[in-house]
């Protein structure tokens, strides 16, 4: 692979600006485990496919835009239906090929238009799987769809970590991308500070002018325990 072929997505005001501790708390995944799925997939052999570089910056400064967000979270469902390392990348090449983007795995086509997700596109197979698997792909597939935004280029554009029905949202237009209280550009974190600090969930909403069940979810959110 020649390093000069190889592009850097840099990060930008509406596409989401998370560092690798972000990525970790946000999706609440095991710091050294995200560390080393951007170092030795997605900036290693996926890169050699899609010839873009996932991240931009060095060391603790390094940052990955939304898309790369939403592609690790599908990578761990997949890899926790039981799914190896090998067949989940081979099938981010070829449906980043067929689908002609470096985010296949934040893409709607693959995520919901799909008749058989993730299992095959046109006569292309990405991941060879029975009935049963088929089933379970499908089932987390719609879950984790029904907590998601596409955009008019069918990419994924917002996320509730909770669902739609809570108030925490992952929306790139707001605060860099980082958690905030839907409609607002209340930080998620700052209400947890705040919380840390002594001040009670009442007082905090009222401070912002949010209800209480709004700041709950804020705190449940950032204190969920790691998966």
């Amino acid at each position: 692979m020649n390093p000069e072929e190889i592009q850097s997505i840099e990060p930008a005001l509406g596409t989401g600006i998370y560092t690798v501790p972000d990525v970790a708390q946000i999706l609440r995944l095991p710091l050294t485990r995200v560390r080393r799925w951007l170092d030795e997939f997605w900036n290693g052999r996926l890169s050699a496919t899609t010839k873009i570089s996932y991240s931009w910056g060095k060391g603790r400064e390094r940052v990955v835009n939304f898309q790369t967000l939403i592609e690790f979270y599908v990578f761990f469902k997949l890899r926790e239906l039981g799914i190896s390392t090998p067949k989940i990348l081979q099938a981010h090449e070829v449906s980043s090929r067929l689908l002609q983007t470096p985010f296949p795995f934040a893409s709607s086509f693959l995520l919901t238009d799909s008749k058989t997700l993730f299992v095959e596109i046109g006569n292309e197979i990405l991941i060879t799987a029975d009935a049963r698997l088929q089933y379970e792909i499908k089932e987390v597939m719609e879950g984790f769809c029904r907590k998601i935004e596409f955009d008019a280029d069918k990419l994924a554009s917002k996320f509730w970590p909770l669902g739609k029905d809570r108030s925490v949202v992952i929306d790139p237009q707001r605060q860099l991308g980082q958690p905030t209280i839907q409609g607002t550009n209340i930080l998620a974190e700052t209400l947890h500070r705040l919380h840390l600090g002594g001040e009670d969930t009442a007082t905090i909403a009222q401070l912002y002018g949010l209800t209480e069940t709004q700041v709950e979810e804020a705190l449940f959110f950032v204190n969920r325990p790691v998966q």
